[in-house]
């Protein structure tokens, strides 16, 4: 025995030693250990044409990370959770993600389903995919594109180089149309010029929008926002078919989606209008760093069949893409708090959308100069700028 005890020892103390390294090794990339990041969607119910592409986009993400080097070896995995389009569940997937403690979440993917969580958002990273979203400064939620009230300026800018001082809107009155009020009516303050003649409303889960058409019809309004996303835009385009109304009509972005028009390709409107960013017109891209992003983005999207990326393929790409580049700073081990200071401080980042900027614009990086106004042709299904950043009409 007392001849065994030193061999029988010195196992025992390699082992313990080889448990130390390994423990402080980082984890290895293999597909059987990846990086999972929680990503709350719409993909049934009413916003489901918006989650059907920012699945679609986080899955030609994936792809592109996991070839480039994914986080310091490990494989990224976006584990999906459809909320259904409803806040209440959108609530009941946060909470019990967030009992993992991750250091990052992306979405939801609606204005009302970012809402609901929102009040729970405390110390993990949170990348809402909706522009109507109004992070605090400094909080851990972040929001995806343009700000809505930026949108509204662009519009209005548009709007007035055109001549077109007489509008008219209708607002859903959930959370995606109440932002829309506060937006349209912060934006007015700025350009007097413009008069909203006659403001309409509806529940998104009406089936017929045709009173308000025609009350519409019956006012001087040379042109109609028309402010919802999803199922309920389809029932406006319907109501304005069946109405006869003409004149040119200004969406949402969140209905930049070719699956979406595509179905309504019968009663789309003679001039349908969008506020889009700068990866959806690179026509107007001039930095070498955004066009090879761009590249990027719409090669990995036509590998899974979207030949045309919409809004809301982009709403996803840049956030996850800003979230891989802490992460891989940082490491798997990465904090909510690291993640959160470095994109506080984020500047000069480029993405599809082109330059990002957390300081001068926090909690979203693109402002007032990165918003473009384009318009659906539906001849060829492309979207075309009319307005150069900002909302000005090209030529001005």
């Amino acid at each position: 025995m007392a001849r065994r005890v030193p061999a029988l020892v010195m196992r025992m103390t390699l082992a313990v030693v080889l448990a130390l390294v390994c423990a402080e090794l980082p984890r290895s990339g293999s597909a059987a250990d990846p990086y999972e990041i929680d990503a709350i969607i719409s993909l049934t119910g009413g916003g489901s044409f918006v989650g059907h592409d920012v699945s679609e986009s986080l899955t030609g993400l994936e792809s592109v990370v996991n070839r480039t080097g994914g986080i310091r070896g490990r494989p990224v995995k976006f584990v999906i959770h459809d909320d259904q389009t409803a806040p209440q569940v959108s609530v009941q997937i946060f909470n019990l993600v967030a009992a993992k403690h991750p250091a990052v979440i992306i979405g939801p993917s609606i204005a009302g389903t970012c809402a609901a969580v929102f009040p729970l958002v405390k110390d993990i990273v949170t990348y809402c995919l909706s522009p109507a979203a109004r992070p605090p400064r400094g909080s851990y939620f972040f929001s995806s594109s343009t700000a809505s009230a930026d949108q509204f300026l662009a519009m209005l800018r548009y709007f007035g180089d055109r001549g077109l001082t007489k509008i008219a809107t209708l607002t859903s009155t959930d959370a995606t149309g109440q932002d829309a009020e506060r937006g349209m009516n912060e934006a007015l303050e700025k350009f007097k010029n413009i008069d909203v003649v006659d403001r309409e409303h509806f529940a998104p889960s009406d089936i017929s929008v045709a009173a308000q058409i025609t009350r519409v019809k019956s006012t001087p309004a040379q042109l109609l926002i028309a402010w919802s996303t999803g199922t309920p835009f389809g029932t406006i385009l319907r109501s304005i078919s069946d109405g006869g109304l003409t004149i040119p009509i200004l969406t949402s972005a969140g209905n930049m989606s070719l699956v979406q028009l595509k179905q309504y390709g019968g009663i789309i409107p003679k001039e349908l209008l969008f506020p889009a960013v700068a990866g959806l017109t690179p026509d107007l891209v001039g930095n070498k760093a955004t066009k090879s992003a761009i590249a990027e983005f719409d090669g990995a999207l036509a590998k899974l069949g979207a030949p045309l990326p919409g809004f809301t393929h982009q709403v996803a790409w840049d956030p996850a893409m800003i979230l891989i580049s802490a992460l891989r700073r940082f490491g798997p081990a990465a904090t909510a708090a690291q993640v959160h200071d470095y994109i506080e401080n984020l500047q000069g980042w480029v993405g599809i959308n082109g330059p990002y900027d957390f300081v001068a614009v926090p909690q979203r990086g693109l402002g007032l100069s990165s918003v473009v106004i384009t318009r659906w042709n539906s001849s060829n299904e492309r979207w075309e700028a009319v307005s150069k950043g900002g909302g000005t009409v090209a030529g001005n």
